[in-house]
């Protein structure tokens, strides 16, 4: 199978990681990648959303299967223009219909197909410039925290929680009145806030059935002890010790299998896979969002614990039946995998490219994702934010962090910082 994979960051390179395995992948691209991307394929100059130029690249390499990375392709629609294009439907397109897709790309719709399928979430309102006033008068009365949420995809910023009716009306008003979040803010959600731990789970489904992936937990804040601005995903750990049992039993009843019977019973095409961001209150589980694609960073600790053959995988959602071999038991590695990122200095905020990385030969024990590199006559340089996933195994989420973190003393560019208590409340 030829594969094109669509994006450049730890996600891409761990999927790169993962399908390159199979002995039925034959050659693999990736557009555009980075550096450690190349170590798997060959890194190709597409933009994500330039579909015409998508095509004529799979139509030149007979691409069979496409798999886009992240979530902007997927929303604006990349399965719909394959699937109805005669000389590219074939291929099989790892991830949901643009409807689908509005599962992440729209707050509201999630909200609403959730409330048709009696799935748990927060109670929650939506407003637009139309009900602004509404709106305000709702947040005068409603009980604080409160959670409010822009409408459509907003780069991960765009969910503010705020501590007082004050603050978020401010915010409300910068929003819907100053245009915040662009198009993306042009309807706000207000949403109930949930005190709990969160989780992120993961299956691939045809639409009518599914598989389970590993679970995973990611850490957003910038800062130690999940302080500071949020940003991409501070690091990550695979399992999550809370998620067994009873817990784990009720997610799949009470969300996982809804979700697919509301996909089937609606009548929405979805054959990739399903993110679900839960969260644990007093051992119930509830839905935060759906993302219609693999985390980031969490898919650095998932597809190192999937011991299944991810092409096969992909070919059978799209044949309609996966194997029993698929079953958790048989398909998850039963060491932890914990992954912890190496950032630019200033990230979220400003920083610098082109910082140039050493050490990376001298990794042993860990395996090193990249994120927000690029190759620049023989070296490697910083291109972005969040740099490196230095993901390790070990029989404890302790033992798996320590590793990643005696690697990454090793690792070293200009003005590096990295979190030191991923995982902290479970070793």
């Amino acid at each position: 199978m030829n594969i094109l994979l669509l994006g450049s960051g730890g996600r891409e390179h761990a999927l790169a990681w993962k399908l390159k395995q199979s002995s039925r992948c034959s050659k693999l691209y990736i557009a555009p990648g980075n550096a450690g991307t190349a170590l798997y394929g060959t890194n190709i100059a597409l933009k994500l959303n330039d579909f015409d130029s998508i095509r004529a690249f799979c139509l030149e390499h007979n691409i069979d299967i496409l798999l886009p990375g992240g979530e902007d392709t997927l929303v604006n629609g990349i399965y719909d223009f394959i699937k109805g294009d005669d000389a590219l439907k074939h291929i099989i397109v790892a991830g949901p219909s643009k409807e689908g897709a509005q599962l992440e790309g729209s707050k509201a719709y999630a909200k609403e197909f959730m409330m048709r399928h009696n799935i748990p979430t927060a109670a929650y309102r939506e407003f637009d410039l139309q009900s602004f006033d509404e709106g305000l008068a709702y947040l005068e009365q409603h009980s604080t925290p409160i959670v409010l949420k822009a409408d459509g995809l907003a780069a991960g910023k765009g969910v503010v929680i705020t501590e007082s009716r004050e603050e978020a009306k401010a915010v409300f008003t910068d929003m819907l009145k100053e245009a915040r979040f662009g198009e993306a803010g042009r309807k706000v959600v207000i949403e109930q806030f949930l005190s709990g731990v969160e989780v992120s789970v993961f299956v691939m489904t045809n639409g009518s059935s599914y598989i389970l992936f590993p679970e995973a937990k990611d850490y957003k804040r910038i800062g130690e002890g999940d302080k500071g601005l949020n940003t991409g995903g501070m690091g990550a750990v695979s399992p999550v010790p809370f998620y067994t049992g009873d817990f784990a039993a009720r997610v799949e009843e009470r969300i996982i299998k809804p979700t697919v019977r509301g996909l089937q019973a609606e009548n929405i095409t979805y054959n990739g896979f399903i993110f679900f961001g839960l969260i644990n209150v007093d051992g119930d589980p509830f839905v935060i969002e759906y993302n219609c694609r693999m985390g980031d960073p969490e898919t650095e600790v998932v597809m190192p614990r999937l011991k299944g053959d991810l092409v096969e995988m992909i070919e059978d959602m799209a044949a309609g039946s996966f194997k029993a071999s698929y079953d958790p038991g048989g398909n998850i590695d039963p060491r932890c995998a914990c992954t912890v990122m190496m950032v630019s200095g200033g990230y979220p905020e400003q920083y610098e490219n082109g910082k140039a990385i050493t050490g990376l030969d001298a990794v042993e024990g860990s395996i090193v994702f990249h994120a927000g590199t690029r190759q620049d006559d023989g070296r490697v340089l910083t291109n972005g934010g969040r740099v490196l996933a230095v993901t390790s195994y070990g029989d404890t989420i302790g033992e798996a962090l320590e590793r990643s973190y005696e690697n990454i003393a090793g690792i070293d560019f200009d003005k590096k910082y990295f979190r030191t208590d991923i995982g902290y409340e479970f070793k």
